[in-house]
């Protein structure tokens, strides 16, 4: 069976993002089930209604992106107890024009990483919400990451056994939901 497009969304646009860091691991247990792929997200412009007519580039290119994808993951911080600008931005354009909604009908995982317990549980309600408000068929109960300083090497391993069980378990069980509703 042919593996499936798992487009991979992270919230934040800093370099050495915990959430990056927790996505290209995640990308790296996913790896049997999905072909994942990064979408970017840094380089579009602020959403305005005014650009739908003549859209930038980029906007265009996440859309394509996003289309492809039989599959979502997306992971993010938390600002301000809610979803990163970024990430709203980009599920804006993605959503436009009206009636052209990219995310609709697409399998959608949540997660993200702090250093806290809990501290993505604002935005992953959030970002549930918005998700299943655009049709996104959003798999799974909210999955909350401890970042620590090493939990992730260099080479995107899980270093925590208990954690790499935990976040394979996630991945498996959003490849096989996705999976059937892939048909």
């Amino acid at each position: 069976m042919a593996k499936l497009k798992l487009a991979i969304v992270v919230g934040s646009t800093r370099r050495e993002s915990i959430n990056r860091k927790l996505a290209e691991a995640l990308a790296k247990l996913a790896a049997d089930a999905f072909e994942p792929s990064f979408v970017r997200i840094d380089d579009l412009p602020l959403f305005n209604q005014d650009l739908e007519a003549d859209r930038p580039e980029p906007t265009l290119r996440l859309k394509r992106e996003i289309e492809a994808a039989d599959a979502i993951l997306m992971v993010t911080p938390e600002h301000n107890r809610s979803i990163t600008a970024a990430l709203k931005n980009a599920i804006d354009w993605a959503s436009r024009p009206y009636g052209k909604n990219s995310w609709a009908g697409k399998p959608v995982a949540v997660t993200g990483a702090s250093g806290g317990a809990v501290g993505t549980a604002a935005a992953q309600q959030q970002l549930r919400m918005i998700m299943t408000n655009l049709a996104g068929v959003v798999v799974g109960g909210q999955v909350f990451v401890t970042y620590k300083e090493g939990l992730i090497d260099g080479s995107h391993e899980v270093t925590d056994e208990g954690t790499r069980k935990f976040l394979q378990g996630f991945i498996d069980n959003f490849a096989k939901i996705a999976g059937k509703l892939a048909g």
